[in-house]
């Protein structure tokens, strides 16, 4: 099957799927280019995102709009999803449990698309990927696992909030053309650090 009959298929096994947590909300897949170099990955759907069932849509999803096009990309050169496919109620954070739920089909998504880049958006994202990275510290930076490299980035709601952020986030976002040019040619910097122990994640 090719990527996108693989997609659909893991489509349908999570929606056929009862025991996944936080059923009474829709399930939020994910979308945009399954060629892509780049993924972004959020946390979990908010309001908007459930109405519509397409992540990133509301405040955050338009300032994450402006950051993709302001290097030159469109929102449909990458792909965008959460960990947590289905909303928390009054968008609280996502419990440990749900994010267990969900992960087995996060990482199928994952090797199906086969990105470069994984993008995590936000502290809970990260910490998926990077338990012991503190956002605050190694957002922007470039971890390795195994064939993969992972930038975390603010969360777009928590640049909405902050100016700081906002700006540091923008700064981030101007090396990630560089980091996939890096990635594609091996020359890799030595900024990378790498994380043998979550390979189980990928």
């Amino acid at each position: 099957m090719n990527k996108e009959e693989q997609l659909n298929g893991l489509y349908k096994k999570m929606v056929a799927d009862t025991s996944l947590p936080l059923q009474w909300s829709n399930l939020v897949f994910g979308e945009g280019s399954i060629n892509c170099d780049v993924m972004f990955i959020g946390e979990a759907p908010g309001e908007r995102e459930n109405e519509l069932s397409r992540p990133f849509v509301g405040r955050s999803g338009k300032l994450l709009d402006k950051l993709i096009e302001s290097i030159g990309w469109k929102r449909e050169d990458v792909y965008i999803t959460n960990i947590v496919k289905r909303r928390p109620p009054i968008n609280r954070d996502p419990l440990p449990e749900e994010i267990w739920a969900y992960k087995s089909y996060l990482a199928e998504q994952i090797r199906i698309i086969n990105p470069c880049i994984i993008a995590p958006l936000g502290r809970f994202s990260m910490n998926y990927f990077l338990p012991n990275a503190k956002i605050s510290r190694d957002q922007g930076k470039v971890f390795k696992i195994k064939d993969k490299f992972i930038v975390p980035l603010f969360h777009p709601a928590a640049a909405l909030r902050s100016t700081a952020m906002n700006e540091a986030l923008q700064e981030s976002f101007k090396k990630l053309p560089a980091i996939v040019k890096k990635y594609k040619s091996t020359q890799f910097s030595e900024e990378v650090a790498i994380f043998p122990e979550q390979e189980k994640l990928l």
